[in-house]
């Protein structure tokens, strides 16, 4: 959220609602502290009374037994209270920001893949550890506070009439000043704190994506100019602050400097009232204790109003998130449409079947629940002819209002085999896997899993029968085994090292100290080993259908070899589909696809493609390599690992 130049930040109703929307859950807790921090404030309320009581006795020549007794009794009491107020509103000042935190992160993660990706990293952390901070003392501590600040300031002010009412005009006129210079001040402090908090959200971005290119960053002589880049940023952050300092600073002199003022002239008027015989010493000190104690609630206000007002902007902040598109509120729209939904999975034929019962929940139901949509398969016979995966004159685009980035593309996916796509950069290679993996909606034809259309299948049933190998392969936080048991977390070792083998890890990961239990960092791992990990992840799945996006880019020869004879005996029992730079990758699929500008071109396989194809010689022909005497399957050896 950013503030136009120029406005202010108002404490407005729909603005408070949002900020209550945190505190809402924990009413019964906040009532608790607040009757707390009431009887507290009587409790010193209470203090100057019996402070006279003493001096009275003391005139009186009355014993001071019981006024010495009664403040003690406020002094123990008033201490209990305290503390059992800090405490409970600390605890549950902790609940809101850890229930604004998880909330936060599963929404992160259920959203859909364009809608977290079209904001830098950086600024949905921000929210998460930045904001949350702020929302701590607002939706919690700010409320109670404030209604005690101001139960507080009234009852001062009217036990400071019970003792002279004039002195409590002197008192009144002073307090109605600083109130409303407050009233002026306090905007443009909560205006400066929320462009600062704007633009630190801002800065967390664009360092975390300068810290992820940090290598082509320094390859590129560009520290320095990055750093600034940044740092202006900060700078703005630190000016608004400064603003805010000064501002705040401001109010705070004149507040307190007119309740000196004040207290002079209760000093002035109370002597001249005592000489005159019309106030009695003890209550002038009693109303001079109640205004020294006047800047407590004051202040109490002040600060509880400021923690409000950047706590409001946190909360719009944070809440902005809810409108981050859900993959599960797609498939609860489609339910309420079209009723349950019930998942067909293969298999007939080869493959084992694991008979479930069918769970006949709408989808709905599951959504209000506030968790997970996960369908039980029905697992429905399906013809070993029929593609495990198809789309049909299928369009996509990144946006309402972009190109698209694919259009009428026709596919069929085999249930066995491999399928490899081939294609000049933007082709729209990488779109169709995010098709696939319903990263992507298409807008226009259809996708289908099983013969049956995607829209009848869950987001989760459908990557339930696929692997993924990402082009970019990157490290899941943790250790080697957290890595390798992401998508299936009942693997035992004995799977654990068999993956490992097929990908020639297993004698590097023995080597380690720690073994399975290292801990990984992007860092800490070449390429190369990133992408043997990432197909380790994979092939541990036994997934229907395989999707690899040029996973073997990064690995020496020897190893491209083993990792291609492990995709060769995954073809022969499943579906293997690649995205392919790499002839060593496409001179042994069954079918190459050969895309340009988001339409397929041809298909057919290698040696076809040279004879009939012009972009598929084109590509082979631009390396210098020479078609192999037969269609496919045949040796072939080349000195360098060529890209197509």
């Amino acid at each position: 959220m950013t503030v136009p130049e120029g406005t202010s930040p108002k404490v407005s109703v729909p603005r408070l609602r949002i900020l209550w929307s945190f505190a809402r859950p924990h009413q019964r807790s906040l009532a608790l502290a607040l009757v707390l921090a009431l009887v507290g404030s009587g409790m010193g309320l209470a203090t100057p009374m019996v402070t006279k009581g003493v001096l009275d006795a003391l005139g009186g020549s009355d014993s001071l037994r019981g006024p010495l007794v009664a403040l003690l009794v406020l002094l123990v009491v008033g201490s209990v209270v305290m503390y059992a107020q800090w405490t409970l509103l600390g605890a549950l000042g902790e609940r809101v920001v850890l229930r604004a935190r998880e909330s936060m992160v599963r929404r992160f993660l259920r959203a859909t893949v364009p809608a977290v990706t079209r904001r830098p990293p950086g600024e949905l952390v921000t929210r998460v550890t930045s904001d949350t901070v702020l929302l701590h003392q607002a939706a919690t501590g700010a409320p109670v506070g404030l209604i005690n600040a101001v139960v507080m300031l009234f009852g001062t002010l009217v036990l400071m009439g019970v003792l002279d009412l004039v002195l409590l005009g002197t008192v009144a006129a002073a307090v109605a000043v600083v109130g409303v210079l407050f009233a002026v001040l306090m905007p443009g402090i909560a205006t400066a704190q929320q462009r600062a908090q704007d633009h630190l959200g801002r800065l967390g971005g664009n360092l975390e994506g300068a810290l992820r290119a940090i290598r082509t960053v320094k390859a590129g002589r560009a520290e320095d100019r990055t750093a600034e880049r940044i740092v202006a940023d900060a700078r703005i952050s630190a000016e608004h602050g400064v603003r805010a300092n000064r501002r705040e600073a401001l109010a705070w002199t004149i507040a307190l400097a007119g309740i000196q003022l004040a207290i002079i002239l209760v000093l002035g008027v109370g002597a001249w009232r005592v000489a005159e015989g019309n106030l009695e010493v003890s209550s002038l000190i009693a109303f001079l204790l109640y205004a020294f104690g006047l800047m407590d609630p004051i202040s109490e206000l002040s600060q509880n109003i400021t923690a409000l007002q950047s706590g409001i902007a946190a909360a719009e902040r944070i809440r902005e998130t809810d409108d981050l598109d859900s993959e599960e509120g797609a498939v609860a729209a489609h339910a309420v449409r079209e009723g349950p939904v019930r998942e067909a999975v293969v298999v007939v034929g080869e493959k084992s079947v694991r008979d479930t019962p069918v769970r006949d929940t709408p989808v709905r139901d599951a959504v209000a629940q506030d968790t997970p949509v996960r369908d039980t398969p029905v697992r429905d016979a399906v013809a070993q002819d029929t593609p495990v995966l198809e789309l049909r004159d299928v369009t996509a685009a990144y946006g309402p209002d972009a190109k698209p980035a694919v259009r009428g593309v026709d596919l069929v996916i085999p249930r066995n085999g491999h399928t490899a796509i081939v294609g000049p950069s933007g082709a729209g290679k990488t779109t169709l896997f995010s098709l696939v993996l319903r990263f992507l909606e298409p807008t226009g034809g259809e996708l289908l899993l099983d013969g049956r259309p995607y829209r009848d299948h869950s987001h989760d049933a459908i990557r339930s029968r696929l692997a993924y190998v990402e082009q970019d392969t990157p490290v899941v936080p943790g250790t080697i085994r957290d890595n390798l048991l992401l998508s299936r977390p009942g693997a035992t070792d004995a799977e654990l090292r068999r993956v490992l083998d097929e990908v020639r890890l297993a004698e590097k990961v023995d080597a380690l100290d720690d073994g399975l239990d290292t801990p990984l960092s992007g860092a800490a791992v070449s390429g190369g080993e990133r992408q043997r990990i990432a197909l380790a992840r994979a092939l541990l799945r036994t997934p229907d259908v395989l999707l690899l996006d040029e996973a073997t880019a990064q690995l020496d020869g020897l190893t491209e070899a083993a990792v291609q004879s492990c995709v060769r005996a995954r073809a022969a029992t499943g579906a293997v589909v690649t995205i392919a730079h790499r002839l060593s990758t496409v001179i042994d699929a069954d079918t190459i696809v050969v895309m340009e500008a988001g339409r397929v071109r041809a298909r057919g396989g290698h040696g076809e493609l040279l004879a009939t194809d012009t972009l598929y010689r084109e590509l082979v022909e631009a390396l210098r390599i020479a078609a192999p005497p037969t269609v496919r399957n045949q040796p072939f050896s080349v000195d360098r690992q060529p890209q197509v």
